[in-house]
């Protein structure tokens, strides 16, 4: 094989690969489509059934008729004979023969349909049943679709954010690392404003060791005032 016929092989087999790939990719389109052509001529079948049952039908109804024409004029005849007319009798009879020709024929085609019908009949419905099962299936397909779908966005979305979703653990740690930061001075500066001037601090224990006086106050006033009264 030379490298001309090698390389109209390998366009034909790439011509190939794009049209199964379109196909594959249009299948549940394409699918659908088929269903609908099927339904359609599945409607024209009823349709055909239908006018096939009404001619079984009138030809059922024509050869009843027939069969009564027939019933009829075998009671003329019979008459005939009755009253000796033979004659009459001969034309009967010829009436009665024409009409049991037509009856066998009409029967033919009643019984001809009625195998029809039977035969439609059960094509439609194993037509039907066909249709339905294929829908069933087609949604299915489509469920499953959708749900590989939305599993393949969430697996692309996660594996893309693996590098967001460090960043954002990096910063809430830096946060976290502010806040605690922040904590510390705070707790530090209520401790320095509960601790106060350090001579406040010394004049107290000098108050509370009775080496300082302290501030002034109702009791200490009405004890002064009791000893002036004593005095």
């Amino acid at each position: 094989m030379n490298v001309w016929s090698k390389l109209l092989t390998a366009l034909r087999g790439g011509a190939n690969e794009a049209g199964e790939a379109l196909v594959d990719s249009q299948a549940l389109r394409i699918l659908d489509q088929e269903i609908r052509d099927a339904d359609q001529e599945l409607r024209k079948s009823k349709e055909a059934l239908a006018e096939i049952m009404a001619r079984q039908k009138l030809a059922a109804e024509r050869a009843d008729a027939t069969a009564s024409k027939v019933a009829e004029y075998e009671s003329y005849a019979l008459k005939a004979l009755e009253a000796g007319n033979e004659s009459l009798a001969q034309e009967v009879a010829q009436k009665i023969a024409n009409l049991e020709n037509d009856l066998v024929v009409e029967r033919e085609q009643a019984d001809g349909f009625a195998a029809s019908v039977a035969q439609l009949r059960k094509a439609v419905t194993q037509a039907e049943g066909n249709i339905k099962h294929l829908k069933q299936q087609v949604d299915t397909v489509k469920a499953t679709e959708s749900v590989q779908k939305a599993q393949q966005a969430v697996a692309q979305r996660y594996g893309g954010s693996q590098s967001k979703l460090h960043t954002a653990v990096e910063s809430l740690e830096r946060i976290k690392q502010k806040q605690a930061e922040r904590a510390a001075k705070m707790e530090a500066a209520a401790e320095l404003a509960s601790t106060g001037n350090p001579d406040d601090a010394l004049d107290a224990k000098l108050r509370e060791a009775g080496i300082v006086a302290g501030s002034t106050s109702a009791d200490n006033v009405l004890a002064r005032l009791k000893d002036r009264s004593k005095s």
